[in-house]
């Protein structure tokens, strides 16, 4: 199970998930993002302004 690592602009700390299910509840409920924006997140590793309102990468753990 490959763990994820989750950073947020403005934030120095990772968000560490086990699994993207678990990183999709995540962006979701405390994040706030929208279903479109959390998805692209995922797929592509990165979001941003206009898709969300802050920038977020997403990579696995080590990279």
């Amino acid at each position: 199970m490959p763990w994820l690592d989750l950073r947020v602009e403005g934030d120095p700390h990772p968000r560490r998930f086990d699994g993207q299910a678990t990183a999709l509840q995540y962006l979701l409920r405390v994040e706030r993002l929208s279903a479109d924006a959390a998805h692209e997140l995922l797929e592509r590793g990165e979001v941003g302004p206009p898709v969300a309102r802050r920038a977020y990468t997403l990579r696995p753990l080590g990279q």
